[in-house]
């Protein structure tokens, strides 16, 4: 089996014909199997016509799409989309159950899985996002994070290879998006999903594999979140800020302390300064 699970190769679209530039230009890049890739930039920068390309919800004007190992065409759209759990920025776009369990069992319904399998699913993946105890309620009467994680189990419940995260932190509070994140890391340790994720978040960025920086319809870069991040002030021209711990660094820097790091997590520059302390 490749190690590749989606390859993109000089994808481009556009949605006008009088358009001035394409949305995407000659975009090409790759997702390795189980891996979690964050895709930044700023709006209009192509990120959200990619992975609706990848899901044949659009239809590229030239270049290539392979889903493990097939490539994406009219004909097997429908069989490669089976593999690919979607979940966009608001979820009340995705609800269709009268209750949080009738929504989770939709999807199956429409493929003909088992009823007893259907209630095995439903549960697991319930209990997965800890909405269990929520299952006869109205996703209206949710909270916005209570529905994000219904919709996250309505994709999970499916068993796909794929999870994409199409902003689906943006309009949560900070806890809840630190929560909706955990969440995602545990289905992705538990299944072993890959997991392309759209984002401004960095925690988001942070805990991913790789980051893909769109820029004007093209990858600007493909790097990792550490090299990201090391890139100070330029952030912000990408759409991210600088991150809190990168900020701090350079204020101890400037303080004496010896860090030759640009990033690390906060657990990572707790241990860092307790070392540090200690030696003194």
């Amino acid at each position: 089996m490749s190690d590749t699970i989606i390859e993109v190769k000089n994808l481009t679209f556009q949605y006008e014909e009088d358009q001035t530039s394409p949305t995407l230009d000659q975009v090409t890049f790759h997702v390795k199997h189980g891996e979690w890739l964050s895709i930044i930039g700023h709006n209009g920068s192509g990120k959200s016509t990619t992975v609706r390309l990848i899901d044949g919800l659009l239809e590229a004007q030239s270049g290539q799409i392979v889903i493990d190992g097939q490539e994406l065409t009219e004909a097997n759209v429908w069989e490669l989309r089976s593999k690919i759990g979607m979940v966009f920025q608001n979820p009340d776009n995705q609800f269709v159950g009268a209750t949080v369990e009738d929504d989770v069992a939709f999807g199956l319904e429409n493929q003909g899985i088992p009823l007893e399998e259907m209630q095995s699913r439903v549960q697991q993946a319930l209990e997965l996002v800890k909405m269990s105890a929520f299952k006869d309620r109205e996703p209206a009467r949710l909270s916005g994070g209570q529905k994000q994680r219904v919709a996250i189990a309505g994709a999970v419940a499916m068993r796909p290879a794929i999870i994409i995260l199409d902003e689906a932190t943006s309009m949560l509070d900070p806890e809840g998006r630190l929560e909706l994140i955990q969440t995602i890391k545990d289905i992705r340790q538990r299944y072993g999903m890959t997991v392309i994720s759209i984002t401004h978040d960095l925690e988001e960025v942070a805990l991913s594999d790789r980051v893909l920086v769109m820029k004007n319809g093209q990858v600007e870069s493909d790097t990792s979140p550490q090299a990201l991040f090391s890139r100070g002030e330029e952030l912000l021209n990408l759409g991210l800020d600088r991150p809190f711990t990168s900020v701090l660094i350079q204020t101890l820097k400037e303080k004496g302390f010896a860090i030759d790091e640009s990033y690390l997590t906060e657990k990572d520059l707790e241990e860092k300064l307790w070392a540090s302390i200690s030696k003194r």
